[in-house]
């Protein structure tokens, strides 16, 4: 390809010694790689530019809006759940929220309370709440102690003279995400139990991050991890109602900022004033109005139809293809099928016999390109940067990362992972297609992280290999990333928890003061209670007892059931009994993976259950639970 030699002379410029110093100030753990193991990198970035100069591509900027003192804090509020704090409103879901909060992330909510609180004081705008008001102190300039930690913590942080000791895991009962082959002999275990923040070890001053940090672009650098499953299981995205994910967002942007504080990171964000793009069509359209336009079409799609279209070919047909992803199509002809397919593809005339698996990898990134906001979003693309540049362990990066998943929107989170299942697929063919997992991390990264309309400058052309490294961590570790850590859905519980009792008091209220004009109006009094009476809830009421549940399985011939629970029955067991009795053991279709057991309603809003989770310890957590089975969401 012409491009070629130009790419090379991108690289060699880049390793001139005598090249003049950026205009940015490099971390102290900045990566770096060898400019031959990033030429891949370099000539797709000249592969996007010259499909843009052919016209194949629009190029609409991003503008970004200058913020003033006070604004980024309190845009952070209302981001997190916490517009109360900005208005003074007693909301009761900001009250809730506040409630369930741990130290660290108390500390980040007062530390961005306290930075707006006085900047409107400067500004003169108008009066406050005080922090004390919030926090229920004395003392408006609270600290928080550090949470003691075991010598080793559990999320890898080791003080100078200690030896890492790494508990190796054989057991089947985890979620693993290693390697195949020439993984490291020590395995790392993660833990959800307790939130990343809260588990981090203050470092002493005199220590710094490794300087010039460079990455080993084999995959047996990566370390392997697995994630212990608790008595709850493992929560997937999916397996949570839409209202609760919406609680899980507010919590990990308050987690995450907790984190990046405690390791003495700046949480950077993007400003970006919001770019309209089309209304219809394929190419260069949001997300959510793909999603509104494919729906109608197919009810509860959550990949737009027609990536999945391009993920379906290329699994189908390019898997296999030698330089697949790295190799470009025909500009002409991919300029060509996409405006066919924006004329036939809704019509289903379009004939995808004739597209050519290198042209397909071209429309699939010219499909992310073109989005009007970025795949993982313009606001929080500096977070991505900022985890690898001022964080150096790998399992600091992950834990960062994955908080970072849990803030996209729904429609942005499950689009990119469609698109990290085909990549992992990808790599698992590399002995035929020769595109091993650094080789499609620097095909990818600057599909993603290069966003529309904007230009590559030196600062991104720095943190090539850093954008790389953090599309290879998202493709290792992708299993782990899109599981929902178990400390967040406690506080969930936790929050509708607070929120349900707030109700039944202002309830209570309401009933008080009904009852009050009552007896007003009424020419009797009706006689009270006696004195000491005490009201049981409903579920108390009921006549199934003390570890007994009801499942109700509308699908099944046999729609309900009452179980006795002990301290090994699992959900799985549940739907095997339901499966037995339904089908007399005859039919092998009736399956966990199909039938899927559900808690609804109580603490959480819904909740798909994991078939090892111990339904004990789950109707403990949450007694007021309903429980269906049917089969999950996909």
């Amino acid at each position: 390809r012409k491009s070629l030699p130009r790419c090379r002379r991108i690289n060699r410029m880049l390793s001139n010694e005598s090249a003049p110093p950026p205009t940015f100030s490099r971390s102290n753990s900045q990566a770096s790689m060898d400019s031959t193991s990033m030429e891949d990198f370099w000539c797709e970035v000249e592969n996007i530019k010259e499909s843009r100069e052919d016209g194949s591509e629009e190029a609409t900027l991003l503008e970004f809006k200058p913020a003033d003192e006070g604004e980024l804090e309190a845009e952070w509020l209302q981001d997190v759940g916490l517009s109360t704090l900005i208005s003074g409103a007693e909301e009761e879901d900001g009250q809730a929220l506040l409630s369930t909060l741990t130290r660290t992330q108390a500390a980040a909510v007062q530390k961005r309370y306290n930075t707006y609180t006085q900047t409107l004081r400067k500004k003169n705008k108008h009066t406050v709440r005080d922090v004390r008001d919030i926090f229920g102190s004395n003392d408006s300039s609270l600290t928080f102690e550090t949470v003691p930690v075991p010598p080793v913590p559990s999320n890898g942080i080791q003080l100078p003279g200690q030896k890492p000791v790494w508990k190796s895991v054989t057991s089947n009962s985890c979620l693993d995400c290693g390697l195949d082959k020439g993984s490291p002999s020590i395995t790392e275990e993660l833990s959800y139990e307790v939130s990343f923040s809260e588990s981090i070890t203050v470092l002493p001053k005199t220590q710094e991050w490794p300087k010039n940090q460079r990455f080993k672009k084999e995959d047996s650098a990566l370390p392997k991890f697995i994630v212990r499953k608790s008595r709850f299981g493992l929560t997937e995205v999916g397996d949570l109602s839409p209202e609760d994910m919406k609680k899980i967002r507010y919590l990990s942007l308050i987690e995450l900022t907790a984190f990046y504080d405690a390791l003495g990171v700046e949480l950077k964000r993007n400003r970006a004033e919001r770019v309209r793009g089309r209304e219809n069509g394929l190419f260069g359209v949001p997300l959510t109005v793909l999603l509104d336009n494919d729906q109608k079409k197919v009810p509860g799609i959550k990949v737009p139809l027609i990536f999945q279209k391009l993920l379906l070919k290329l699994e189908e047909t390019g898997l296999e293809t030698e330089g697949i992803l790295r190799v470009p199509g025909s500009a002409s002809r991919v300029k060509n099928l996409h405006q066919e397919l924006e004329a036939k593809f809704y019509e289903d005339t379009f004939d995808w016999d004739q597209v050519r698996n290198n042209d397909a990898a071209g429309l699939l990134k010219m499909f992310i390109r073109e989005l009007p906001s970025p795949l993982f979003t313009v606001e929080y693309l500096p977070a991505f940067i900022t985890l690898v540049e001022k964080i150096s362990k790998i399992k600091l990066q992950l834990q960062a990362l994955h908080l970072l998943i849990m803030l996209l929107p729904e429609a942005n989170r499950d689009t990119a992972k469609a698109f990290l299942q085909f990549l992992k697929k990808v790599v698992a063919n590399e002995g035929k297609n020769k595109m091993n997992l650094w080789n499609v991390s620097m095909i990818v990264a600057p599909n993603l992280f290069i966003y529309k309309g904007k230009r590559a400058n030196q600062q991104e052309m720095q943190a090539a290999a850093t954008t790389a490294h953090i599309v290879r961590l998202l493709i290792r570790y992708q299993d782990i990333l899109w599981t929902v850590p178990s400390f967040l859905i406690s506080q969930v519980r936790k929050m509708n928890e607070a929120a349900m009792n707030n109700s039944k008091r202002q309830l209570m209220f309401d009933k008080g003061v009904r009852k009050l004009l009552r007896r007003k109006t009424m020419e009797r009094e009706r006689p009270e209670r006696p004195e000491g009476a005490v009201t049981f809830p409903p579920y108390l009421q009921s006549d199934i007892p003390e570890g007994v549940i009801r499942v109700y399985a509308p699908l099944h011939s046999k729609v309900s059931m009452a179980i006795q629970l002990n301290s090994q029955t699992k959900a799985k067991d549940i739907l095997a009994r339901f499966h037995c009795e339904n089908s007399r053991g005859s039919s092998q279709n009736m399956r966990g993976q199909i039938q899927s057991l559900h808690e609804i309603g109580g603490n959480i809003g819904q909740h798909c259950l994991d078939p090892d989770a111990y339904m004990l310890d789950v109707y403990r957590a949450n007694p007021q639970a309903e429980w269906v089975i049917k089969p999950k969401a996909s």
